[in-house]
């Protein structure tokens, strides 16, 4: 299967310096994976992001796109003036106008059936986080980018949310990527994830990567099985995990 997003020694730069946050990295997600990108603060995550969309620069390596690719996006963070009402209507229909019935579809995609006319300042966490997702479902994209999207949310939220990433996942056949910080809120339905601080430490399945020394070293002694949150059961088989050490020693190194 060909890459949605590929990319190939990646060394991307902090802002005014010659100090790398990102140093030969690859990266590949193919059509349909779930993949969680892990690590703490300041770890490159959000600037592996941003370079993979094309919002960064690169000071060595390079991406390759499908030319056709089409990707929706749940930032991080976004706040909205108390001062300016804005409606979930009205906020699907930012930049691009769309009909009544593709917003009411698209909202009962994600469970928010019902809410057009609720202002955005009055949602509950979860209700925000669901109308992120459907605005981002909006132009059928190939590819969902999600930045840290169970932060604050409490643990039944947090599976809440990820059952309704899967099931998005299921219904339109989407790649998702996923960002997180947090050990205790990554996705068991995720068929890789990535642990990043700088460079790829370890990848592979998440009960693979939870008992890999690199994420031990990385996140304490303690942190094993800590990726058991959401236990996702497979209907499915996937291809053979990625060896943890597969960044440390490539194939044909001594």
């Amino acid at each position: 299967m060909s890459a949605l997003i590929e990319a190939r020694n990646l060394t991307i730069h902090r802002t005014g310096s010659t100090e790398p946050v990102l140093r030969d990295v690859d990266f590949r997600i193919l059509s349909g994976e779930i993949v969680t990108v892990l690590g703490p603060n300041g770890s490159g995550k959000s600037s592996l992001v941003r370079a993979l969309l094309g919002h960064l620069p690169l000071a060595a390596g390079r991406i390759t796109r499908r030319p056709d690719l089409r990707v929706g996006y749940v930032p991080q963070r976004m706040q909205f003036e108390t001062a300016i009402p804005m409606t979930v209507r009205r906020f699907l229909s930012l930049p691009r106008r769309i009909g009544d019935d593709a917003a009411a579809l698209v909202l009962a995609r994600t469970g928010a059936d019902g809410m057009q006319s609720r202002q955005m300042t009055q949602l509950s966490g979860g209700q925000f986080q669901r109308v992120l997702l459907a605005r981002a479902l909006l132009h059928d994209p190939h590819l969902l980018v999600l930045d840290e999207p169970t932060q604050g949310l409490d643990q039944p939220g947090i599976v809440a949310f990820y059952r309704l990433i899967e099931e998005v996942r299921r219904q339109t056949g989407a790649a998702v990527l996923m960002v997180s910080h947090d050990l205790l809120v990554v996705m068991r339905a995720s068929d890789r994830v990535v642990c990043l601080n700088g460079h790829i430490c370890c990848e592979g399945s998440p009960d693979h990567v939870s008992g890999a020394p690199e994420y031990r070293a990385l996140f304490g002694t303690g942190a094993e099985g800590t990726l058991a949150l959401y236990r996702h059961h497979h209907d499915h088989d996937h291809d053979g995990d990625e060896a943890c050490d597969r960044h440390h020693h490539p194939a044909g190194a001594s």
